[in-house]
């Protein structure tokens, strides 16, 4: 259960519209390594963790990716505010301008309609976490593309924060990890050790198995 705050995570004006810009942030809305891709994996995944700690963690981290579409949204909203159909056009989304307008849609920069293809959600708690870490590094990639593309300091600031961002989660990803190999290798150990206890439903000294062969009752 979270709360919403109505604002954003971090503050977004932006004065200058760039339509082209909008072009290459919106597949951080809906692309392949964008933030609904990221939110979705994460809220998913969360009831196959073996504690609540990394329950928590990907509970938390996948609010926040939400909060994170909000921003992307939010920048591509306000980079196309105001622009005239020739400029759309001009920028490469005359495509895009013909299906939904100056609306916010989720799909990447080449065009293509988010799916749920871009996750994976594998049920092997060690699975999904490395699943994870890598999904972040992907995206801290298309933050600093994007910044190499963009001019407006407006936009590389909340690029630049939004690129930290996964860098966090990275290394909370890290630290879930190392959590769920704790627990799993402390169940294994205890595991081992019930299997090697003597048998003392029988008496005898051997190992506790299905028949330990002793005749003792």
């Amino acid at each position: 259960m979270w709360e919403y705050e109505k604002k954003l995570q971090y503050p977004i004006n932006i004065k200058k519209p760039d339509p082209q810009m909008a072009k290459f942030i919106i597949s951080q809305y809906g692309g392949p390594d964008g933030e609904l891709a990221a939110s979705l994996r994460y809220l998913s995944q969360k009831f196959s963790m073996p504690t609540e700690i990394t329950k928590a963690t990907l509970n938390d981290i996948g609010t926040e990716e939400l909060a994170h579409l909000e921003m992307v949204g939010t920048l591509v909203s306000q980079l196309t505010k105001g622009v005239s159909p020739e400029e759309i056009k001009a920028a490469g989304l005359g495509d895009y301008y013909t299906d939904h307008g100056i609306s916010v849609y989720p799909q990447s920069a080449a065009g293509n309609p988010f799916t749920a293809a871009y996750i994976q959600v594998k049920g092997d708690p060690r699975t999904d976490l490395y699943e994870d870490m890598a999904a972040e590094q992907k995206a801290r990639s298309t933050y600093e593309y994007l910044i190499d593309l963009a001019d407006d300091p407006d936009v590389i600031d909340v690029l630049k924060y939004l690129r930290q961002r996964e860098v966090v989660h990275f290394q909370r990803f890290g630290e879930a990890l190392r959590t769920v190999e704790e627990k799993l290798a402390d169940k294994k150990f205890y595991m081992n050790n019930m299997i090697n206890q003597p048998n003392k439903d029988c008496g005898c000294n051997k190992p506790k198995t299905k028949d330990c062969g002793c005749n003792k009752q």
